[in-house]
């Protein structure tokens, strides 16, 4: 811990604390587009495969990722390098009905468009031009819930039920555990994920990638805890989400250079960094576009879904259900499971008895066929 304090301050000396932040958000970002573009990490693909009734490699993939990236944050806690109470899911009052409204209309958003809002930015740097516009259109309607002409409709929905009626957002307190029983519960999950992992046959370096990806969770968090210490600027400890992020992200190429420098703003063009140096490397480069104007209106209709959803919500698949789920947001959980659900209603109304997607359309949770 004193190591990584010491080097961090030394970047700080050098660049100053806001390019630090940006340069740790770009390469925890790359790390977790690489890993997620190997490990075809997709909240839609898991939770389609297990609304059918199996629980294959999409499913055991996303298992490995939060059990690893829960276990990741709560051993960091019960070892005191860092506190999770400190998380802003925590920290800050949040909205339960937001949560609900949110997560149910990003969980049916990301079976439309055929992928979450990660997936839509890692598969965007392997040439996918669906998922390339799929999330330009998340990253606006993201800006207009947080800023724009639907905030109006965003605080009217998170305003009726609150964390503060509850007594606050931390599960671990409500529930009177600590975080030694939770991080031996999340160790014991990822060992059994593992175990599900090998008897479903799941690719070795495909699992040691989805690891990987939920590990980038923790990192983010140390990374981020380890700048509060560092800098003399009120910093937020944070890890991976991508709504906000998306936004910023947007903003920036709208606003004046050097304006809202900070750990987001290098996630996103880290992530995409990665996932497009994974995918080169690798072979698996192609460009890819929308098959006809119906699937097209599809896709676009799910983005927007998931752009009002994620920031009602307070997070995506990522930033809601792994990143705040691993420090027992209760929040977090709830849009979690109403992700899961509405994915797999959507997929029973829209998907389940339709046709497969043609070859020249492959779901975006998917790699095109070789």
């Amino acid at each position: 811990m004193d190591m990584l304090t010491d080097f961090l301050a030394a970047i700080v000396d050098r660049i100053g604390e806001n390019w630090t932040l940006v340069l740790g958000g770009a390469v925890i970002g790359a790390l977790f587009g690489a890993f997620a573009q190997q490990s075809r990490f997709c909240l839609r693909a898991a939770t389609v495969e297990f609304a059918r009734g199996r629980i294959g490699e999409k499913t055991t993939v996303w298992l490995i990722v939060f059990t690893a990236a829960v276990f990741g944050t709560q051993a960091l806690d019960a070892t005191g390098i860092l506190s999770t109470g400190e998380a802003r899911q925590i920290a800050s009052p949040q909205s339960l009905s937001g949560a609900a409204i949110g997560g149910l209309l990003f969980g049916s958003g990301m079976v439309l468009a055929r992928g979450c809002a990660s997936r839509l930015l890692v598969l965007s740097a392997t040439g996918n031009l669906r998922a390339l516009l799929s999330g330009l259109v998340f990253a606006v309607v993201a800006q207009a819930s947080l800023r724009g002409f639907l905030s109006p409709l965003r605080e009217a929905l998170a305003r009726p039920l609150t964390t503060v009626t509850t007594g606050g957002n931390d599960l671990l307190a409500m529930t009177g555990l600590d975080t030694v029983k939770a991080v031996t519960a999340a160790g014991i999950a990822l060992i059994l994920s593992v175990i599900v992992a090998t008897r479903q046959n799941v690719n070795a370096w495909r699992a040691v990638m989805a690891f990987l990806v939920g590990m980038m969770v923790p990192a983010a968090w140390l990374f981020t805890h380890t700048m509060r210490g560092i800098a003399f600027e009120p910093i937020t400890m944070n890890s991976l989400t991508f709504t906000g992020p998306s936004a910023d992200t947007l903003m920036l190429f709208l606003t004046p250079p050097g304006s809202m420098m900070d750990f987001d703003i290098g996630l996103v063009p880290g992530v995409f960094l990665g996932s497009f140096l994974a995918a080169w490397l690798t072979g698996q480069l192609q460009l890819q576009g929308f098959h006809d104007g119906k699937s097209m209106r599809r896709y676009l209709a799910g983005a927007a879904m998931m752009g009002f959803g994620g920031m009602l919500a307070g997070g995506c698949a990522v930033g809601a259900g792994v990143t705040g789920a691993s420090v027992f947001a209760m929040t977090a959980w709830i849009t979690l499971f109403a992700m899961w659900l509405s994915a797999g209603v959507t997929d029973w109304l829209v998907d389940r008895h339709d046709e497969k997607p043609a070859p020249s359309e492959p779901a975006l949770g998917q790699q095109p066929a070789e």
